[in-house]
């Protein structure tokens, strides 16, 4: 891969810690969720994942949309990361809750959300990873 960008961010005491880009653009209070026992005063990974994912999936949206000449502009992406305990310690799942804009027919959003689904960073990364879920509403 030829990259493009690359973001650089160092996280110190882990989920109880700080998270900063070397940009300054991102300088964050990191917090365990209080239904994990933390305090919540602060962000978690699983947010942050969260949003990205959503981010990029509708950026993957757009770029196939203007591809197929469909307007996917008004496309709402709602990333839910959800962290437990698997086998073997702490596991991943995602559900990408797809709001599409008025006017677009159901089976055309559906082919746009599914070829998304394969061009989309985010999505390749968790690819047979962690289970995926694509909730088009």
């Amino acid at each position: 891969m030829d990259a493009l960008y690359t973001a650089v961010a160092t996280a110190t005491h882990g989920r109880e810690g700080r998270a900063i880009s070397t940009d300054g653009q991102l300088d964050l209070q990191l917090a365990m969720p209080q239904v994990m026992g933390g305090n919540g005063q602060g962000t978690n990974p699983e947010q942050l994942f969260a949003a990205g994912y959503a981010a990029c999936f509708a950026s993957a949206l757009g770029l196939v949309g203007r591809a197929a000449k469909v307007d996917t502009s008004e496309v709402a992406v709602t990333g839910e990361v959800s962290i437990g305990k698997d086998e073997t310690s702490f596991g991943l799942s995602v559900v990408l809750r797809i709001e599409l804009p008025d006017g677009l027919d159901a089976e055309t959003g559906r082919k746009l959300v599914e070829q998304a689904h394969q061009v989309c960073p985010y999505s390749k990364a968790t690819r047979g990873n962690i289970p995926v879920e694509l909730v088009i509403e």
